[in-house]
């Protein structure tokens, strides 16, 4: 923190829902918290959820924009799907949703537990560091989804959440609402609240019970 006070830092260590308040409190313990400069990396979810619906409905993945807020494991994963423009029924949503929620497991699963993920998390943490660089060394203004400190589900108790988030050269200049929602979709959030506090209080409660060191 002292030798690089202005760094931005992005964790894309799991488990990321609990990691990301682990540094945060960290830092705040040697007065070096910058909440607009601690970004959560959810790219990949981002990247699969834009693939899954791609290779569905014969659309280019990389022009297949899909949101996806709330956290970064299994239930806390919710990805807006009712706004891509695309229709689908209620079995290719639970579907999506699943393999979207769950796709490292189909990975780990695919290895034959010999691994999890590794060219897909390169590429996405590539792909949120190449944004962090725009903003950072071109000064431009980049939007991405990041797992940040926000107030954007305080109602629920949550203190991080993840949402369509916009940075430039200071860090986070602003970080958009949670985007409408299906009532598909309402569903998957109230599933999730719960468990992502309880993934946000295990990481403050982790960095309480021992003895922060940076």
């Amino acid at each position: 923190t002292s030798t690089c006070p202005n760094a931005f830092i992005c964790v894309i260590s799991n488990p990321v829902n609990s990691t990301v308040p682990i540094v945060a409190e960290v830092l705040k313990a040697h007065n070096a918290y910058d909440p607009k400069k601690v970004f959560g990396v959810t790219t990949l979810d981002i990247v699969r959820a834009s693939t899954f619906v791609s290779e569905l409905k014969k659309t280019d993945a990389q022009s297949t924009k899909v949101t996806v807020i709330g956290g970064h494991s299994g239930v806390t994963i919710i990805p807006i799907l009712s706004a891509t423009g695309q229709s689908f029924s209620q079995a290719e949503l639970d579907g999506l949703t699943k393999r979207i929620q769950y796709g490292g497991d189909e990975v780990v699963q695919a290895k034959s537990g010999a691994g999890s993920a590794t060219l897909s998390m390169a590429y996405a943490g590539a792909r949120f560091a190449n944004s962090i660089l725009e903003a950072t060394v071109l000064g431009k203004t980049v939007t991405e989804c990041a797992y940040v400190n926000s107030d954007v589900a305080s109602a629920d108790g949550l203190e991080y959440f993840s949402t369509e988030t916009e940075f430039g050269k200071s860090g986070i200049v602003r970080i958009f609402p949670i985007p409408q929602l299906s009532d598909y979709e309402k569903k998957l959030y109230a599933a999730a609240v719960p468990e992502l506090k309880a993934n946000i209080e295990k990481g403050v409660e982790f960095v309480k019970k021992s003895k922060p060191a940076l």
